[in-house]
């Protein structure tokens, strides 16, 4: 994967989080930046700890060192510098485009999700049994209840804001959950915006230690999950992502709140669209490098 390619797939995963209801973990699934983005993340910050512990008892940095020489550097720091540039991008512009035709934007989404459910499946490299779609069933409602949350105004308090940061950084590692959608749900998408908007560096900082200490606290657990529990693991993962496509029914509650102006015909398209892209990607893809076969 090069720099650049590896910048583009960051910059597709930031762009989806700037977006209620588009999961950026799911978007990584798709661009097969997730492993990547969740070993690295692991590592960093075992390799942050290691620093801490090891420097107050004198023992150096060898064991930090070792850690940190296993991120996928090359896929890291691009794949980040996308996710950052292209956020804020999508913050500016983007924004406009999905007020004025939010049906045919979800639209998009909801076709990609639906085709790219294959990723988390066969990414498994296990055959699924019995219990495994009865497993991802339960995933499927969990993600499905979530998703149709009402919202809720909290007043932002620079408290809230830590600790909803925190909260949303968890549903950017889960695909399936959207961390502005956690936002929205929560009341706080709209401040954030302006928040980045102002360059309000006081609620900033606060949203950013949040979500730090959110991300460091859920990744390890997830490394771990992915490591030791792929397959399970990534049965859920898949179960979370067919719920979440509550979220971008293009004739749903946060598709419509604007009248649902877009035409019935061009929802249509777009979904379509949607979902013949990611298949045609996904079929070029596993024609590229050939068929794996599952284990038993």
């Amino acid at each position: 994967m090069s720099w650049f390619t590896s910048f583009l797939r960051g910059g597709a995963v930031g762009t989806t989080e700037a977006l209620p209801g588009i999961s950026g973990g799911t978007v990584a699934l798709i661009v097969r930046l997730y492993d990547d983005l969740i070993q690295g993340a692991g590592h960093v910050f075992g390799g942050i700890r290691l620093t801490v512990a090891d420097g107050i008892r004198g023992r150096g940095t060898a064991r930090a060192q070792t850690r940190f020489a296993k991120v996928n550097w090359p896929v890291m720091v691009p794949a980040l510098i996308g996710m950052a540039v292209f956020l804020g991008i999508a913050i500016v512009l983007i924004e406009p485009i999905v007020t004025s035709h939010t049906q045919i934007v979800y639209a998009i989404f909801f076709g990609l999700v639906l085709g790219s459910l294959p990723v988390p499946y066969q990414e498994s490299k296990s055959r699924w049994r019995m219990r495994d779609y009865g497993l991802a069933v339960v995933a499927a409602a969990a993600a499905f209840f979530v998703m149709g949350l009402p919202q809720t105004q909290f007043e932002p308090h620079l408290w809230v804001v830590f600790f909803g940061a925190a909260v949303a950084i968890c549903a950017l590692v889960i695909p399936g959950l959207s961390g502005s959608f956690i936002l929205l749900t929560l009341g706080l998408y709209e401040p954030t915006l302006s928040a980045v908007k102002s360059l309000d560096f006081v609620y900033i900082a606060s949203f950013m230690a949040g979500a730090a200490v959110g991300l460091a606290s859920f990744v390890k657990m997830l490394q771990h999950l992915l490591t030791n529990h792929r397959h399970v693991t990534l049965v859920v993962l898949t179960g979370l992502m067919a719920g979440s496509l509550r979220a971008l029914w293009p004739w749903g509650p946060a598709a419509t709140e604007n009248g649902g102006a877009d035409s019935p015909l061009w929802v249509i398209v777009a979904m379509i669209a949607g979902f013949v892209a990611v298949t045609a990607l996904l079929l070029w893809e596993r024609r590229q490098v050939g068929a794996r076969p599952l284990q038993d």
